[in-house]
């Protein structure tokens, strides 16, 4: 109703401005006939709030339509009223619409060959990287374990490039089961030990092997090997523990992992989840890509869970996944 009153506003001033103009008009030329006047006035205006209401009342869905949002790209394809105006509006969005899902498709169509085609590059690239481990797995040369060291840091970065451009078809590819935290926490830390041992850095897990969570094992994974890898990489000096605790608490089931590492700063810590975030260690640790922590929240939204965190500078960062 206020964009219809908007819209003929200028009609309704202009009626009355000509009312004045004509009726001073005769006054001026000595008609006096004050009734006559109003009574010309008064039909004159019935005949305007007529059309008026003629003109609301045929075009009354097409302005409500304009005064609310669409709920979904489709709804402006009902009926908008039987007015030129309206039906013109009409074509012209039909015509808008069928344009941009042409493009939609055109781009999910990319968007889907590209993920297919780095999720074929990645696995090409796991094979000769598995080759030029089994080869180097024997040999004690100081050179071969700082290859492997190498080899380890590609296979988790092309890890990161498979879980990134999995994360838009999320929905297709997981599995929500019940698991054991205790056997799954120990899991993935047997998997990265020789990250441990070149860091000496050691786990410490404490965790109640009847503790089950609801989740998905592979993405779960995933996050968690992000965390340690974080904990790790900014943890200085030898002998340093990252500890595991798993603990209930009121409905919910909590994973922890904390460091002993450098910290974050303050002014930092807001905006960790954000993507090729850095911040202050991303200036003293040249590994940093800013996507692990950024990549862990995604995941973790996705999957219902919530991830936290808090740290103190100089004395380590306790991450939180709350299932």
């Amino acid at each position: 109703m206020r964009i219809f009153i908007r819209e003929q506003l200028p009609l309704i001033v202009l009626y009355f401005l000509q009312l004045f103009i004509v009726t001073a008009i005769y006054l001026l030329d000595g008609y006096h006939h004050l009734m006559i006047s109003l009574y010309t006035i008064f039909l004159s205006t019935c005949l305007l709030a007529g059309y008026l209401c003629y003109r609301y009342i045929t075009n009354r869905s097409f302005y409500r339509l304009l005064e609310r949002p669409l709920s979904a790209m489709e709804d402006f394809k009902n009926e908008v009223g039987k007015s030129p105006l309206s039906e013109s509006l009409q074509q012209l969005l039909m015509s808008q619409f069928a344009h941009y899902r042409a493009d939609i498709h055109h781009y999910k169509y990319k968007l889907e060959d590209h993920i297919q085609f780095i999720n074929q590059w990645v696995h090409q690239m796991k094979t000769p990287i598995s080759v030029i481990h089994l080869i180097i797995q024997n040999e004690d040369d100081a050179r071969f374990h700082a290859i492997g060291d190498e080899l380890e840091r590609l296979r988790k970065g092309l890890e990161m490039v498979l879980y990134t451009a999995r994360l838009d078809l999320f929905e297709r590819d997981f599995y929500v089961e019940t698991l054991e935290l205790e056997k799954i926490v120990r899991m993935i830390t047997s998997s990265q030990k020789r990250l441990f041992i070149r860091n000496h850095v050691f786990p410490s897990i404490n965790i109640p092997q009847n503790l089950t969570i609801t989740s998905d094992e592979k993405w779960l994974s995933f996050v968690i090997t992000q965390l340690i890898t974080n904990a790790v990489k900014y943890t200085i000096g030898e002998n340093k523990k990252i500890y595991f605790y798993g603990y209930k608490h009121e409905n919910h089931q909590i994973l922890e992992v904390q460091d002993q590492g450098v910290g974050i700063q303050q002014a930092d810590l807001p905006r960790v989840f954000e993507p090729y975030f850095t911040g202050e260690n991303g200036r003293q640790f040249q590994e940093s890509t800013g996507m692990g922590l950024y990549l862990a929240k995604q995941i973790c939204e996705k999957l219902g869970h919530q991830l936290e965190i808090e740290s103190t500078l100089g004395e380590g960062t306790t991450v939180r996944i709350i299932f």
